[in-house]
């Protein structure tokens, strides 16, 4: 015998423990916490088919690979996306636009260096230089139609949370001129500025009071006439390291002011490239295979990949591939300094790992400090006076002109005032120290997605396939706002503090926490590490997909389930496949033409003739 439904008065939840079982009949109580009188409520029923989307319209800072690669996942996505991308420079190619110092090029392989769907087959060698790199994204920009998501010689100037609306205000600069400012909104508000994209000058005492030209690395002025010339080099650097063999030959004499210890290798994947990790030319034969063999072209891209892919294992502290690398780095280095063995004395680092920093590619840059017409000082610089550089020892070094390879402003706070939730400012927020979820979002920060953002897998192999992810990733976020009614996303602030938790109990196993002055911690020796705790691969499958139990949710009702709409799905209307869950005829959503006269032999008739 089944038992009987029955439906009791309401009892108060801390009663239903005094609620007596009758036996065979199944009692429903209702407490009155959940009690609603539906005719009462404020929720109504949204008279269109589930999952109907919504428009959203995303503003982009930037136009550097991150935003070039996302415009395209927007342009490919099947959502209603108005994006627009404000960059403050005159062209797109963000860091490949701005870096045109002598020798400035890519540590990664220039196969590796490009955006997946987009490989070509014209790179002129193993290595590229920056025009190359930029050369390069202006091409896909002009084929696939990305200009029209770009604004150039647009300056974000402030971004402003507005919690009624949902929605972020942005003040825009146009051109040069401070007093004409636009302003724009949007649902969704996406850095991808990166974080080395506020150059510095050296916080040195009279920096203004030197006479002759003074460039920077980020900021070069190429109209500056080297040939002959005494030139003084402050940094020793990823910027320095390309700059001293390529202007070397052309100045009349050159000091290098190295205040500390680096490991200088090839480029990544140098098992790959020229003699002792050198960089060559691609011939024409290898082109034409790049150009004609699709497969192997991609087998050779992910032969180097998986090669970089491996390397995290070096960046473990103890481990074998630790000291191999340590020990085949310092023989390097002192084979290349063989003729000036005081400073291989001086910058090989003696109290941190291979993999502290990210290590400096410097193809020629050993060899160019031991040229006669190079000296290195290892004295500190106390100011820079009109005629030079003063050292610590009482020693002024005269120059025609100074080189200052120094670097970035690493401490991610943004250039321009980002206000969010209860008017936190982003700057204020990140005083010190900044913290992201899994370096893409904020807590109190809604919609804000972050490129590139503090905490993410830099330290080894190349920075595209992670944007890529990366995209992918925000697309998904999209998604979800589209199609089930999320008016504002953030983290949890419990998920960020486990996310902290985690990551400095793992990173005091790798070799970023040796104490290195690196951008990994802010230009600092012993900060906070701003590394992703594990592999790239292990980043890779973290950020698959979003993890929304991590999220505080609105919506556009006051139910979650308010996208459930009036009973119908979306794709009964739109044209897609009704029965697609069967499979999919030719990979095709589209409801197909199934004529009766298709299937005559299994109609069954209700008469026969």
């Amino acid at each position: 015998m089944g038992s009987l439904g029955v439906t009791v008065d309401p009892v108060r939840a801390d009663k239903l423990h005094e609620v007596k079982p009758i036996s065979g009949i199944h009692i429903q109580v209702k407490p009155t916490d959940l009690v609603e009188d539906a005719n009462k409520s404020a929720y109504k029923i949204i008279e269109e088919p589930s999952r109907a989307r919504r428009r959203l319209r995303i503003l982009c800072v930037g136009a550097g690979a991150s935003a070039i690669n996302f415009a395209h996942e927007v342009q490919e996505s099947d959502l209603d996306l108005d994006l627009v991308c404000y960059e403050k420079n005159p062209s797109i190619g963000g860091t490949w636009y701005e870096n045109r110092y002598p020798g400035c090029g890519c540590d990664i392989p220039s196969v590796n260096y490009q955006l997946s769907w987009a490989p070509s087959a014209e790179w002129s060698s193993f290595y590229s230089s920056a025009s190359e790199i930029l050369a390069y994204f202006q091409n896909i920009v002009d084929k696939h139609g990305l200009m029209r998501y770009i604004k150039l010689s647009h300056r974000v100037v402030g971004a402003f949370w507005n919690e009624e609306e949902k929605m972020w205000h942005v003040k825009i600069q146009r051109g040069e001129d401070p007093n004409d400012i636009i302003e724009d909104k949007a649902h969704v508000f996406v850095n991808a500025t990166g974080v080395l994209n506020k150059w510095k000058w050296p916080a040195i005492k009279g920096r203004e009071l030197f006479r002759g030209p003074m460039l920077h690395s980020a900021n070069w002025d190429s109209s500056i006439d080297l040939k002959g010339k005494k030139v003084g080099v402050i940094g020793s650097g990823s910027s320095a390291v390309q700059i001293v063999p390529n202007i070397q030959p052309i100045v009349g004499k050159m000091e290098c002011f190295i205040r500390s210890a680096g490991w200088v290798t090839a480029g990544f994947g140098q098992r790959f490239a020229g003699k002792n990790g050198s960089n060559f030319k691609y011939s024409e034969n290898q082109k034409r295979i790049l150009a004609t063999d699709p497969q192997k072209y991609l087998a050779y891209r992910k032969k180097i990949e998986s090669e970089l892919n491996s390397r995290f294992r070096f960046i473990l502290n103890g481990s074998q591939e630790q000291q191999d690398a340590r020990i085949f780095a310092e023989k390097e280095m002192r084979r290349k300094l063989t003729s000036k063995p005081e400073i291989a004395d001086l910058i090989i680092p003696k109290n941190f790992a291979v993999g502290c920093r990210r290590p400096t590619p410097g193809n020629g840059y050993l060899e160019a400090l031991c040229e006669e017409n190079v000296t290195v000082v290892s004295e500190s610089i106390q100011e820079i006076t009109s005629k030079g550089i003063l050292t610590t020892d009482g020693v002024e070094h005269e120059f025609d002109v100074l080189v200052c390879a120094t670097g970035f402003d690493v401490s991610w706070k943004p250039a321009y005032p980002t206000i969010g939730r209860d008017q936190k400012s982003l700057s204020d927020e990140w005083d010190g120290q900044p913290s992201t979820y899994l370096s893409i979002t904020v807590p109190h920060f809604p919609n804000y997605l972050i490129f590139n953002g503090p905490y993410g897998p830099y330290g080894h192999g190349s920075f595209l396939p992670i944007t890529e992810l990366l995209a992918k990733h925000f697309i998904k976020v999209l998604d979800k706002m589209s199609s089930e009614g999320v008016t504002s996303f953030d983290p949890k602030q419990e998920a960020v503090n486990d996310f902290i938790q985690h990551r400095r109990q793992f990173l005091p196993r790798t070799a970023w926490s040796s104490p290195c002055r690196s951008w990994f911690k802010q230009g600092t020796v012993d900060g906070e590490i701003m590394m992703w705790p594990g592999s790239r691969i292990h980043f890779f499958e973290t950020m698959q997909n979003p993890r929304w139990e991590d999220y505080n949710l609105s919506y556009t009702t006051s139910n979650r389930f308010g996208y459930f709409g009036n009973g119908f799905a979306a794709r009964e209307f739109s044209g897609q496949d009704l029965s697609w869950y069967l499979g999919t005829l030719e990979g095709d959503d589209t409801q197909p033409e199934l004529p009766d006269e298709d299937f005559l032999e299994f109609m069954v008739q209700s008469h026969i003739e």
